[in-house]
């Protein structure tokens, strides 16, 4: 066993080829992402989250699975969920259609979507979802959210109402035996930019951001399992994006604001990790400096079809960089690693389907 297994990767099709089980094999992978293209049906999907733990039982089956438009199952059962805007109009309904409406109803709703997300993904063989968006939803003048990327993701443009119904949706998670993410730390809805395509910069003062962005972060930092930090430049705190920070990292994240859980960057074939200090980097690279800036996991996307060079070079790379010790496995990230595998079994689906409970949590979608 390695003492450190730092990377997840992705995979090409909804069947494990012989090249993905050696790649999964590699000590230095820790899990895998799923996507859409992984998915054709239920019986499909549970065959190939079996398959890749008979690769190795503790690799960790991750997805981003939020609800609205960032969910990758829809079909053959799934519930199609509301996105977390949804939960947010709901909490402003408060007082508008009577006594128990409004906040109350929202934090209920919460915490039957994420009931619902983490039992339907664990039914399947998924351990963790990428989920809570701790982002605000930051409005344009005249109205709009002023990040395209985040929009309707994003519960609310108030902090206090974010880490409310976040914490409502986190126990939903639990009561399903599932772990928990926030992102997109300190918080990507200010910025206009796509981090996916451009290195977006956020001019702000370190004030104004732990004011209002980062306030949910120390709010939850006792109840969040992991937090993914974003790709965006905060210039008046640190040159690098906070995903490469060490300020960001370890003096904001871990030793200000007290979280203790997994740092898991963000994807690093995305424009805004791909450049550092003003030079095109490669993703081996940013592995390098993600870990290096406090990161217990690194995430790489979308590099698995055709040959998929870029997970090669990635695995080759990070070795490389072991063995010539510019680079060490961290036990204690391996720790936050393995507490983000689900600690208990999951409902089988047919059994689901009858849960008092389950039943329960879809009434009470918004």
């Amino acid at each position: 066993m390695t003492e450190h297994a730092p990377l997840l990767i992705d995979v090409a099709g909804t069947q494990l080829s012989a090249t993905d089980r050696r790649r999964l094999a590699h000590p230095l992978v820790g899990g895998i992402i799923l996507f859409a293209r992984n998915w054709d049906n239920r019986a499909q999907l549970l065959d190939l989250t079996a398959a890749i733990k008979d690769v190795r039982g503790d690799l960790l089956i991750c997805v981003d699975h939020e609800g609205g438009r960032v969910q990758r199952f829809r079909s053959d059962g799934f519930t199609q969920l509301p996105p977390m805007r949804a939960l947010g109009t709901l909490w402003m309904q408060d007082g508008k259609t009577g006594p128990g409406s409004g906040a109350m109803r929202a934090q209920d709703a919460a915490t039957a979507a994420g009931y619902v997300l983490a039992s339907e993904l664990r039914a399947c063989g998924v351990d963790f979802s990428f989920t809570p968006v701790l982002d605000l939803d930051w409005q344009q003048d005249g109205g709009g959210s002023r990040s395209g990327v985040i929009g309707n993701r994003a519960f609310h443009p108030d902090a206090r109402v974010v880490a409310t119904l976040a914490r409502a949706l986190m126990l939903g998670l639990l009561q399903a035996g599932m772990g928990n993410c926030g992102k997109h730390f300190p918080g990507h809805g200010f910025v206009t930019a796509d981090s996916h395509t451009d290195l977006p910069v956020d001019r702000r003062s370190l004030g104004a951001i732990l004011q209002d962005d980062a306030a949910p972060y120390g709010w939850l930092s006792s109840v969040l399992s992991a937090v993914m930090p974003a790709h965006v430049v905060y210039s008046r705190v640190d040159a690098r994006p906070a995903c490469f920070s060490q300020r960001w990292i370890t003096d904001i994240l871990r030793t200000r604001l007290g979280f203790e859980g997994a740092v898991i960057s963000d994807d690093l074939s995305m424009e805004g990790a791909r450049r550092l200090d003003g030079q095109v980097v490669s993703h081996a690279e940013a592995a390098h400096a993600a870990l290096q800036a406090g990161c217990d996991l690194v995430l790489l996307c979308n590099q698995s079809e055709g040959q998929g060079e870029p997970v090669d070079a990635l695995l080759d790379g990070l070795m490389q960089l072991q063995q010539q010790r510019a680079w060490q496995c961290n036990p204690a990230s391996e720790a936050r690693r393995l507490a983000l595998l689900p600690q208990t079994p999951p409902v089988a689906w047919d059994e689901l389907m009858f849960e008092a409970r389950y039943q329960r949590a879809l009434e009470l979608l918004p």
